[in-house]
């Protein structure tokens, strides 16, 4: 067995990809010295081909990206393009993930998994924000900089609101006389008081963590509440330092306490025992477990537990199911049967009465492959629809390596794994650098032809272009109804705020600081603290969460968005 690739051979490459992605970005247009004369303008379009309109000496309505991609000035041409790009950024943040979780996998818990791979997620965010106000004069920055604010807190608040409380509805099960979420039993429907949802303590560390993320926010408020007409840039910078710091301290607490990333791992070694389960099931059933249109045979799957059941008295005990569990081929996978026996038994035995009944045999198997479809999307329903889902979890598991479990030790072939994680880096990188500029030129040229503010466009958009694939793992870990994968789900949701909070803001800082543009974002500011504080302390002294908190988070967010407008354009904070 070959050992996994030392993390040395990948950083470098981790590190190349935090340095060059911003001058990737920012590579269209150079920076342009706020005390420019009429050829800045000039200047900045230097990569850019001069149109017909322009050599013919009349106005130029818009430009060309790069000289190359699609402008206008019409609604509709803009909307398209943002659309456009914004399906570009999200296939970036798609990218980043995949080869993130790939690189997490191959590693283990560690250096990478908390210091990188964190700032990988924040990628597109912080370099949407960059471009921003990076370029162009002085005026055009501090004008187009609102784009970057919108998309901080529109970000922020679409994770702790829509996707906090999505997941609540969609993980939600029965909740015992003592409020506490019984695991995969979803008998109550929509009861408010009824269902819900439960974690574990460490998820309220999170929470804690990401309440404590927001003290740059407040810093750099501090001119503003007290009405002083000095320090301004100073309290920027300290506000930068803060976040910085702050940024350091979080990665640094990943590496050495790795929990998070410890059950992103244990759940990954569970899909693949689910692979090999299902497969070995399909061979040893009697009929196929899903028709030809791809709906389960349940006269199969209960036929497949009477051939478990070696004793035949109605229910599965464990040793029965470590002797079907030993016949899977796990693919030169050394695992240990006892481990995928008490995962099973975990996963299926929701009455928590140490052996599996019918009912929840077929139950659990309905799950597994209804998640089996979802994560393959090839349409194929029979075995090759199994053998598909085998594969994908199969490479998922390649190169797995849990130092502190002696069963489990994984590995196929580390180094493909380990360079396919680094080309998914590179071109999620390259996509987010590439698309970032244009992106923020479409929104604003939008702004423009609508008479939109381009805050609440950035603010509604584009947070769906960067964190939608993020909010789509993040359903299906919750719809596994476990209190272990709804504690992952959102401790990786508080994970997510809390770098919006530290990198990402600390880019926005360094640019109005660099720029000497004015800090005049209350109002945006304001929303941030009441969502990160009221959804902080919430969920930071409890675990248990019953179904009427969705409406909590749910209705947080359109109040937000009515928040800023009364604020900006009856009270006149901007």
């Amino acid at each position: 067995m070959a050992p996994p690739p030392p993390p040395t051979r990948c950083l470098p490459v981790l590190l190349l990809l935090l340095v060059v992605a911003p001058l990737l970005a920012h590579g269209r247009r150079p920076f342009i010295s706020d005390g420019g004369n009429a050829n800045a303008n000039a200047n900045a379009s230097v990569l850019r081909l001069p149109s017909a309109a322009a050599a013919a000496g009349e106005d130029i309505g818009c430009e060309m990206s790069y000289g190359f991609l699609p402008c206008t000035t019409t609604a509709w041409g803009n909307l398209f393009l943002v659309l456009a790009y914004g399906f570009l950024m999200f296939k970036s943040a798609t990218y980043l993930s995949s080869g993130s979780e790939m690189l997490l996998q191959i590693l283990g818990p560690g250096i990478v998994g908390g210091l990188f791979l964190p700032i990988l997620g924040a990628l597109p965010d912080a370099l949407l924000i960059l471009v921003s106000g990076l370029s162009g004069t002085k005026e055009v920055a501090q004008s187009q900089v609102l784009i970057g604010m919108g998309l901080l807190a529109g970000s922020t608040v679409m994770l702790l609101t829509l996707l906090w409380g999505s997941c609540v509805v969609v993980g939600k099960c029965d909740l015992s006389e003592n409020s506490t979420a019984i695991d995969s039993r979803d008998t109550k429907g929509f009861s408010l008081l009824g269902s819900g949802v439960s974690t574990d303590k460490q998820t309220s560390y999170a929470a804690r963590i990401m309440a404590i993320s927001i003290l740059p926010f407040i810093i750099v408020q501090i001119p503003k509440i007290f009405k002083l007409h000095s320090g301004h840039q100073i309290t920027v910078l300290i506000g930068l330092i803060v976040a910085a710091l702050l940024l350091l301290s979080y990665c640094l607490y990943q590496v050495f306490q790795p929990w998070i990333q410890r059950r992103r791992l244990e759940y990954t070694r569970l899909k693949h025992v689910m692979s090999g389960l299902l497969r070995h099931a399909q061979k040893h059933s009697i009929g196929r477990l899903l028709d030809d249109e791809g709906r389960p045979n349940v006269s199969v799957i209960e036929k497949l537990f009477h051939r478990i059941d070696q004793d035949n008295d109605g229910k599965l005990e464990r040793g029965e199911l470590q002797a079907f569990i030993v016949g899977i081929n796990f693919e030169d996978i050394d695992w240990n049967s006892n481990l995928a026996a008490d995962q099973v038994m975990a996963d299926f035995d929701t009455s928590r009465n140490h052996f599996i009944e019918k009912g929840e045999f077929v139950n659990g198997m309905l799950r597994w492959l209804d998640e089996a479809k979802r994560t393959v999307t090839s349409g194929a329903y029979s075995k090759k629809f199994l053998n598909d889902f085998h594969a994908r979890t199969r490479d998922e598991q390649t190169g797995l390596l849990d130092k502190d479990e002696e069963e489990g030790e994984a590995d196929g072939n580390p180094t493909w794994t380990c360079i396919k994680a680094i080309l998914l880096l590179l071109l999620g990188t390259a996509m987010a650098a590439a698309s970032a500029d244009p992106l923020v030129d479409a929104v604003h040229n939008f702004s423009n032809a609508t008479h939109i503010p381009s805050f609440f466009i950035s603010f509604i958009v584009m947070p769906l272009a960067t964190n939608s694939s993020e909010a789509v793992s993040a359903i299906i870990f919750a719809s596994r109804k476990k209190k272990r994968t709804l504690s992952l789900t959102f401790s990786e949701v508080y994970g997510g705020v809390t770098m919006n909070n530290t990198l990402c803001l600390a880019v926005f800082l360094a640019l109005v600081y660099v720029r000497g543009l004015t800090w005049d974002f209350s109002s945006e500011v304001l929303i941030i603290l009441l969502v990160c504080i009221i959804m902080g302390l919430f969920t930071s002294f409890r675990t248990d969460f019953p179904l009427w908190t969705c409406f909590v988070a749910f209705l947080l967010y359109p109040l937000s968005l009515i928040m800023v407008y009364i604020l900006d354009y009856k009270f006149g904070w901007s």
